[in-house]
């Protein structure tokens, strides 16, 4: 299992402990006899709720991604472009453009495609464009799971 995939465990774990923990508090607020911090207790309640769902959301999510990648891999399909890079790592915006526009195309001559869709949201990240990255990603998620299951 690769350092990422260990990283991101190890903060999920963090995160359920520390929503874990807060949950045991709001239920002591909700047996407070004063109402004000019953409310408050209640409030913790929910909060943890959402960040339990957010986290499930979101392990799921790279959890899919990391299985396309692999998938795609093996087909011999992940690309393969070496682009240049700051001392820092970080790929050069202009070369990471250029590298879009190509992806791009694809994707318009190959719309069904989910391992274009996934090589768009590659470029898309070396580009920094996070949002739109994950939004081509989960139509690579939406194609391939949609292959499978016809």
């Amino acid at each position: 299992m690769s350092t990422t995939r260990w990283a991101a465990l190890g903060m999920a774990a963090l995160l359920g402990l520390y929503l874990v923990v807060v949950l045991g508090y709001a239920l002591r607020l909700i047996t407070d006899p004063l109402p004000i911090v019953q409310g408050m207790g209640w409030a913790l309640v929910v909060f943890p709720l959402l960040g339990f769902w957010a986290l499930a959301v979101e392990l799921r999510f790279g959890f899919r991604a990391a299985a396309l990648a692999r998938l795609l891999e093996a087909e011999g399909g992940l690309p393969d472009d070496v682009l240049p890079a700051r001392a820092s790592g970080r790929v050069e915006r202009e070369a990471a453009d250029a590298i879009f526009t190509r992806y791009a195309t694809e994707v318009q001559e190959h719309p069904e495609s989910w391992q274009h869709w996934f090589r768009l949201a590659l470029a898309y990240d070396a580009s920094r464009d996070r949002r739109r990255a994950r939004w081509a990603l989960r139509e690579a998620m939406r194609l391939e799971r949609a292959a499978t299951t016809s």
